[in-house]
């Protein structure tokens, strides 16, 4: 059976909250934002086996709400620093650590981080032509191979990029 990993980028955070980038807060759009692609996950019945996510605090807020729509204990959800503005090779790392058993893995994390890791996996040429491939709440899902030890370029099928502004209040 093949994996997958679920790429979502954390939700609107609010700029006008003078801190530190790490500490940034969701604003008002951004939590509604999570909760609706929580919900439309539920509906999908996209529920992953393990929830990693950057410490940052959007990030982590994001992956909260999500978890709760899906019905995931908050206390279940992985932190991991090499999500935040960590290399390529960094985030591979985190691929690699990533339990075998886990075939569906949701990641929280940052941009250009994510979209850098999106191209890598399934390659510039599968990615759709638009300006921002991941802007904020964005889930970008992909069949993987069973081994994510060694991932090579190009390795990975782009199945669906979802944005949270496509999903109505309820989810669809």
């Amino acid at each position: 059976m093949s994996r997958e990993l679920w790429l979502l980028r954390h939700a609107k955070s609010d700029q006008n909250i003078l801190t530190v980038d790490f500490d940034r807060p969701l604003n008002k759009r951004g939590q509604q934002a999570a909760q609706r692609v929580g919900v439309w996950m539920k509906q999908q019945d996209l529920i992953p086996d393990v929830v990693i996510s950057s410490p940052a605090n959007r990030a982590i807020s994001t992956a909260t709400i999500v978890s709760k729509a899906l019905g995931i204990h908050d206390n279940d959800i992985r932190q991991d620093k090499r999500l935040y503005q960590e290399s390529l090779d960094h985030m591979k790392s985190v691929l690699a650590a990533s339990p075998i058993t886990a075939k569906k893995v949701l990641w929280v994390s940052h941009n250009p981080e994510l979209e850098d890791l999106l191209i890598y996996l399934a390659g510039a040429a599968n990615m759709p032509d638009v300006d921002k491939l991941l802007p904020t709440a964005a889930l970008a899902r992909l069949v993987m191979p069973d081994d994510w030890i060694k991932l090579p370029a190009g390795c990975a099928r782009l199945l669906a990029i979802t944005h949270a502004k496509s999903l109505s209040e309820g989810g669809i």
